[in-house]
């Protein structure tokens, strides 16, 4: 190779060089004037626990326990509003004043369907028998338009029917099983002074039997002189009616179904009774005293005795 061809090939790789140096200057250059991405945070160990307003989100057990909190809280709630409606209700019927009172449905658990039941109205000027200014507790409306109504699809007992609506108390008196006592307890009633008696009776479809008695005295202290001393007592009533053979306090009536104002001495005859059952109620309202007998072979029901007695409480308040 002669001199100047050597001379020519390192001009060559001379300007070869040159151009591969500004090549990777120029790239140099670029990659600095690139942005440099931040560095990712090393992985952790365990997974991160995420912190949100709602603890339910992260945990299981605090995801249950809240919803049996909110659970509970609805049925409180529940409660709370059928308790409410509830005593609006029984204050509302109560103390209704000389207007109508519904009488309950047939239903499932016994209950018989009454009519309408109307108080009649008062005379003018005459007070309710628990107002404060009457304090002898007078009845001043109509005794017979008082006596309970008997429920729909019932028989009428023709013999209760008395004459114009009251009746002797000669018919009262039989329902006493023994008639060696009928003189005696037909003195103490005119020793208290009754005034009259008014009485309603009915059977049903199945069979059950109820009178309903109202007898008027002079005052209500009257009444429950007679009805405690003579009458009944906590642990039973004195005089024994017909078909029962005992007679034990009826600790099953619920105090719901007892008016305010009105005093019970409630009786059932337990088991084993003979062919029939027979349920007693003695009410002290004001200067009337209630007598309900309700009786039915092969056992009175309760419900309908708990019914009648508290419909007929209901007109005498």
């Amino acid at each position: 190779m002669t001199e100047q061809a050597k001379q020519t090939e390192q001009t060559e790789q001379t300007d070869q060089t040159e151009q591969t140096d500004q090549t990777d200057q120029a790239e140099s250059t670029e990659q600095a004037a690139r942005p440099v991405p931040p560095a990712l945070p090393p992985m952790p160990d365990t997974p991160p626990v995420f912190r949100d307003a709602d603890p339910a989100r992260t945990s299981p057990v605090v995801t249950k326990d809240r919803r049996a909190l909110r659970a509970v809280l609805r049925w409180t709630a529940a409660v709370a509003v059928f308790a409410a409606v509830g005593s609006a209700t029984a204050y509302g019927i109560t103390r209704t004043d000389r207007t109508d009172v519904p009488g309950l449905a047939t239903q499932s658990d016994g209950r018989w369907s009454y009519p309408t039941l109307t108080r009649p109205p008062l005379p003018s000027g005459s007070p309710g028998p628990f107002a404060e200014a009457n304090r002898a507790g007078t009845h001043y409306a109509d005794l017979r338009a008082l006596v309970l109504p008997a429920p729909e699809g019932a028989k009428a007992d023709g013999e209760l029917h008395g004459t114009d609506g009251w009746l002797a108390t000669d018919v009262f008196l039989k329902e006493y099983r023994d008639t060696a006592e009928h003189d005696e307890l037909r003195q103490k009633l005119v020793d208290h002074g009754l005034r009259h008696i008014a009485a309603r009776g009915w059977t049903t479809d199945d069979g059950t039997r109820t009178r309903v008695y109202l007898l008027q005295f002079d005052t209500a202290a009257v009444v429950d002189e007679l009805r405690n001393r003579h009458l009944a007592s906590y642990s039973g009533p004195r005089y024994a009616v017909r078909g029962a053979e005992e007679a034990v306090p009826d600790d099953g009536f619920p105090t719901e179904a007892q008016i305010e104002d009105l005093s019970y001495f409630l009786y059932t005859e337990p088991e084993p009774y003979g062919t029939e059952q027979v349920r007693q109620a003695y009410l002290g309202a004001g200067d009337v005293l209630a007598v309900v007998l309700q009786s039915r072979k092969g056992g009175a029901e309760a419900v309908p005795f708990q019914q009648t007695v508290a419909l007929q409480s209901l007109l005498l308040r």
